[in-house]
């Protein structure tokens, strides 16, 4: 079945859409690369995305990461044991379910993620300053749709 619409300015926009966020996602697996080294030079974009959702989420376990970030268990569990031995993440027994271990960010993890953070967040704005607050509140909610689809 063709997805075509009916009028052909949308298909080119779309496409023009699709387009962008083929680099779109380049550069940001370029970002990802770049944060993870800038937090420590062992670590993988892989380890970078669990680490800043542990500090986004505060104490959580593997499964949760897994299931939140999409992510095989198994890069989960090496990315984890990658963030102990370079000293970003503790991991303790969690005390409802001792099978279960609970997983935090060190205080120096949550300093390194800030600081990537802050100036991943100066790049973007640097970027969209520009532009109206209803043109950017838009494009978050095409971004949501996007990302619901």
């Amino acid at each position: 079945m063709n997805a075509m619409t009916a009028d052909p300015a949308v298909d080119e926009a779309i496409a023009l859409v699709e387009e962008q966020f083929g680099v779109m996602f380049n550069r940001i697996r370029t970002v990802w690369k770049q944060s993870a080294e800038q937090v420590h030079p062992d670590l993988q974009p892989a380890g970078y995305k669990l680490l800043s959702s542990i500090v986004r989420l505060g104490p959580t376990n593997a499964h949760v990461l897994a299931e939140h970030l999409e992510m095989d268990k198994s890069v989960v569990s090496r990315q984890v044991r990658v963030l102990e031995e370079v000293g970003l993440v503790t991991s303790r027994p969690d005390e409802r379910d001792g099978r279960l271990r609970v997983l935090a960010a060190t205080p120096e993890a949550e300093e390194r993620i800030r600081a990537v953070r802050d100036a991943n967040q100066a790049r973007l704005r640097d970027a969209l300053r520009d532009h109206p607050a209803e043109d950017l509140r838009r494009f978050a909610d095409l971004l949501r749709v996007i990302s619901e689809a």
